[in-house]
């Protein structure tokens, strides 16, 4: 297939579109306005206005860790506050004193879980308000692997628990035992009312 020559413009219409080449205005008159303008160089910034800077001085340094979820104290700490302000600040302190207590330390999960709901719906059911659940601490032992271990499976698993149903609905607050009550080791659970 042969390819057709290209036609070039007349007289007559080259000097048609010279006229309205003429009445035409540019839509954006700060741009350049012929080919040379627009190729010309631009010129060079004076070096003298230009600060002394180091590469990467304002870099944030500081690189994330790579633990993805938080601890489970700042965890149960950042939850909002359910109950009466003034007596969650004399629980936190170690002033009220818990009304039962049960120690899950040393129990399987398997184990502590069905107990520790049986112990908080008696607790409702005897129109207790405050109680302590001791959990431990965990065992801390030497960690030789690049997975982090969470010490503490009861710890880390007896919130998730208590903000679950059948619990959830009978449970008003968790916070952290005062040290007087085994501190990290505990956990003190504030009741709703019985209706």
């Amino acid at each position: 297939m042969a390819r057709k020559k290209p036609r070039h413009l007349s007289p007559e219409e080259r000097a048609l579109w010279d006229e309205v080449a003429k009445s035409a205005r540019p839509m954006r008159p700060e741009r350049p306005q012929t080919a040379q303008e627009a190729i010309a160089p631009k010129p060079a910034p004076d070096r003298a206005k230009i600060d002394r800077f180091d590469l990467g001085e304002r870099a944030q340094t500081r690189l994330p860790d790579h633990s993805i979820a938080p601890k489970i104290e700042e965890e149960i700490a950042r939850a909002p506050v359910s109950m009466d302000r003034k007596r969650f600040m004399q629980m936190k302190r170690g002033k009220m004193r818990p009304e039962a207590r049960i120690d899950l330390h040393g129990l399987t999960l398997a184990h502590a879980h069905p107990v520790l709901m049986r112990f908080i719906l008696e607790s409702v059911a005897e129109g207790r308000r405050l109680v302590l659940v001791i959990t431990g601490k965990g065992r801390t032992r030497q960690n030789d692997g690049p997975i982090p271990e969470r010490h503490g499976v009861l710890r880390h698993q007896v919130p998730h628990w208590l903000h679950t149903p059948p619990l959830k609905a009978h449970v008003l607050q968790i916070s952290e035992a005062h040290v007087k009550h085994g501190g990290l080791g505990a956990y003190y659970v504030y009741l709703r009312r019985a209706r």
